[in-house]
């Protein structure tokens, strides 16, 4: 993946839970609009929804409701991620024991659901 693409609702919160407790490198952000994140080889937006329906240089695009997406991390990595977000005050949902690994879900500012994996849970 190139881009994976949620939305928020408070964007300094936004920036802060990404950058501060998810650790990724801000990028760039246009102020009420977007957030641009580097997530390991990819990049990780967050937009207003509001304000990207409006389209302009891109074609519009946004959606109601909380997103998910999936994050993983290396198996030596998964406890003390959930560990950190811990400490960081944000709340382990679910853990889930998947037939190719493990995983673990949580919410951002904005209540997208995320999730952390120790593996490529899916089949190949």
């Amino acid at each position: 993946m190139l881009e994976t693409v949620l939305y928020f609702r408070d964007q300094a919160s936004t920036r802060d839970f990404y950058s501060r407790v998810m650790g990724m490198r801000l990028l760039s952000e246009e102020p009420g609009r977007s957030l641009f994140l580097r997530a390991g080889p990819s990049v990780f937006l967050m937009f207003d929804a509001a304000e990207t329906r409006k389209g302009g240089f891109l074609p519009p695009h946004g959606t109601d409701g909380a997103g998910h997406t999936c994050f993983v991390v290396d198996p030596d990595d998964y406890q003390p991620w959930k560990d950190h977000l811990s400490s960081s005050g944000v709340e382990v949902i679910k853990e889930v024991q998947w037939p190719r690994g493990r995983s673990f879900y949580f919410s951002d500012p904005s209540g997208n659901l995320l999730e952390i994996a120790d593996a490529d849970i899916w089949p190949r």
